[in-house]
């Protein structure tokens, strides 16, 4: 085991440590500049607001321990490369930080991330990046932010639109490389859930206002389904509303369904619409009533390469599914699209 620790240690787990530990601590430099830069944080994009920032840093607080972190990597035999390898990372933007476990993967497997991050989050992933490096000026030379082109690379990681991963896969299918795409969670009711396990799933739907591909955007209800405890154990949420992008997004896809007479229910908040497909407008979460779990499972099972998530009670019992209101909690070893990164990156070397 020593030798493991040894290993651990020289590729910075102890880095990031220090580094949840400044994000837990309200006096810490992090916080100190975060109250600061928040501010320039929702000028460049409105959708992250102080409540979405604060929830995504603190997730990872919570996250980046040495329990967590040494049990994480313990599953893969690291190398530490003599000669780190460049491995490009082209990140989203939907919600706060949600690029930082590539970046945590790639440092930690001994590399450089050379970072292209989203227009819609640099300022935050920056902050992180400085107190990181503050923590250990030695990763400096580790890490690089590009805005321009990506050239001189050994693989890749890149996570965008379905557009835009045919055009990476393109540019760079002569590297090693993932390519994420567009993916929508989903949720399973039984009918028989309770008022608190119904206001867990509204978390699960309205954190981070539904940008994030673990969000729910559709449930899956039983045959003559009754919505009224729904909207009367998510009312709390309503305040969502009152977030000027998020009304307007509300406001406006209601307009086109009504002018288009399409059914709806309404809480005056949230849309329900009874829909095929997986992926909702801001605003609207898509429904389907099932006789039989099997035929849910079956459409799943179908259309795995379009789902991030499945949220249901555990009686239903659907392989990799999590409880009502905990999609957004992602562990380490919870990989976007199921592709082991850790498990990619060491057989890089």
């Amino acid at each position: 085991m020593e030798a493991k620790k040894n290993i651990i240690e020289n590729v910075s787990i102890n880095d990031f440590i220090i580094l949840g530990e400044q994000f837990k601590n309200p006096k810490s430099n992090f916080n100190t500049r975060l109250i600061e830069v928040i501010n320039l944080v929702k000028q460049e994009n409105q959708w992250f607001t102080n409540d979405s920032v604060l929830k995504a840093i603190g997730a990872w607080a919570e996250i980046l321990n040495k329990e967590n972190l040494s049990n994480w990597v313990n599953n893969y035999t690291l190398n530490v490369p003599k000669s780190p390898l460049t491995v490009a990372i082209i990140m989203a933007g939907n919600i706060p930080l949600v690029g930082f476990h590539d970046f945590l993967c790639v440092l930690i497997s001994g590399n450089k991330a050379l970072i292209k991050p989203s227009s819609d989050d640099r300022i935050l992933l920056k902050l992180v990046i400085e107190t990181l490096i503050d923590i250990n000026p030695e990763l400096k030379d580790r890490i690089e932010i590009v805005e321009g082109a990506i050239k001189n690379i050994d693989a890749i990681i890149a996570t965008g639109s379905n557009n835009s991963a045919r055009y990476f896969e393109y540019y760079f299918s002569k590297y090693p490389n993932i390519i994420r795409k567009n993916r929508n969670s989903i949720a399973i009711l039984s009918g028989k859930e309770s008022e608190r396990e119904l206001k867990l799933l509204a978390k699960d739907i309205f954190n981070y206002f539904g940008l994030g591909c673990r969000n729910v955007s559709k449930v899956y209800v039983p045959q003559n389904y009754d919505f009224n405890q729904f909207f009367e154990s998510i009312f709390e949420f309503g305040e969502v509303i009152n977030h000027n992008k998020y009304g307007n997004n509300y406001e406006y896809n209601r307009a086109v369904y009504l002018m288009n007479s399409v059914p709806l229910l309404d809480n005056n908040f949230l849309l329900l619409k009874e829909d095929e497909s997986l992926s909702s407008p801001i605003g609207v979460l898509f429904y389907e009533f099932y006789s039989e779990v099997e035929e849910v499972k079956n459409k799943i099972r179908n259309n795995s390469d379009k789902i991030q998530c499945v949220v249901c009670d555990k009686n239903i019992n659907f392989t990799h599914s999590v409880n009502f209101g905990e999609s957004q909690q992602p562990g380490l070893m919870d990989y976007a699209d199921g592709v082991d990164v850790m498990d990619f990156l060491t057989k890089l070397n």
